[in-house]
């Protein structure tokens, strides 16, 4: 198959990278706001991936012609016009998440794809990290009895670049929302109300949005269990990353302090995804992460957002 990939930034370019090492994708073709450096990284890619024609650039406005499904890895601000482009070229799609910041946008976007009848799987990755899936399998399989209580924590080493945050969405849509969608993943039960606060520790230029690097956030899930979630942007000794889900029988915790980045240690899972969504193209399995999955997982952050402003708990739409 052949599969594009639109943005050829930091995760766009591992994603297209991944993809030309796959023995199933004959050709990558790579698109960018900056033909340029579209260009550029072809060149590179495709000398890495060992035939300078298994990675090709191409404009964004021709792409969808070129392939049998796109990957969105652009910044967030053009997912929704990209996704109903893809979904009118009927392709199968992997967007990275958020769909959009704007939750009706959000909304209307999926139900435009789906309208259109376009396999559509938003990125998730940490549903394909070993340590994950074996929390989710231990929850499923009774190990750790009826659960009492969960943890998550998902820290920056390093905070973004200044010129990022204020098109991020904010610590709730750009990082906790990987808390989000992982929790009722591995637990089965959906978040139903959220009180959130936060703190500025850190660059001014959260503060000057409207936002924070430090948050903490106590949830309720729909059985009455309790959980917390922290998130950081900075974090010097390392990337954390972690979960603990406690019940009657025994605790499951997975995780912990890595060197590195986010590409670092979910480089494999960000692999085992790309392979899901390839098994998704070729017909051989659904969607992972739906809209409607990652729908929830923002509907939980804006319920965080509205609670941090107005300082209240706020149950989830």
């Amino acid at each position: 198959m052949r599969v594009g990939v639109l943005g050829v930034g930091r995760i766009g370019a591992f994603h297209a990278r991944a993809l030309a090492a796959m023995d199933e994708v004959e050709q990558v073709v790579v698109a960018d706001a900056d033909h340029a450096r579209a260009e550029a990284f072809a060149v590179e890619a495709g000398v890495e991936a060992g035939a300078d024609a298994r990675v090709e650039a191409a404009s964004v406005a021709d792409v969808y012609a070129k392939v049998d499904a796109v990957v969105i890895a652009a910044p967030t601000a053009v997912h929704a016009d990209l996704l109903r482009r893809a979904a009118d070229a009927g392709l199968p799609i992997l967007c990275e998440k958020p769909i959009a910041l704007d939750p009706a946008i959000a909304r209307d976007v999926v139900a435009y794809v789906h309208a259109r009848g376009a396999g559509l799987h938003v990125g998730f990755q940490r549903r394909f990290d070993p340590m994950y899936v074996a929390a989710r399998a231990a929850v499923r399989a009774g190990a750790v009895g009826t659960l009492t209580r969960v943890h998550a924590v998902s820290v920056d080493r390093q905070p973004p670049h200044p010129a990022f945050v204020p098109g991020s969405g904010g610590i709730y849509r750009d990082t906790h929302i990987h808390d989000f969608d992982i929790v009722p993943w591995v637990t089965g039960v959906p978040i139903v109300e959220v009180t959130a606060i936060g703190a500025n520790r850190g660059a001014d230029v959260f503060r000057e949005n409207d936002d924070v690097d430090v948050s903490a956030v106590l949830f309720r899930l729909a059985d009455d269990t309790l959980g917390t979630a922290h998130a950081g942007r900075q974090h010097a000794p390392g990337y954390d990353v972690r979960l603990e889900v406690a019940g009657t029988a025994g605790t499951h915790a997975c995780g912990g302090v890595t060197e590195g980045d986010f590409l670092t240690r979910f480089g494999d899972a960000y692999r085992a995804e790309l392979a899901a969504f390839v098994a998704m193209v070729a017909g051989r399995a659904a969607s992972p992460c739906t809209g409607a999955e990652a729908l929830a997982a923002q509907a939980v952050a804006e319920a965080c957002v509205v609670s941090r402003r107005e300082g209240r708990p706020v149950r989830v739409r």
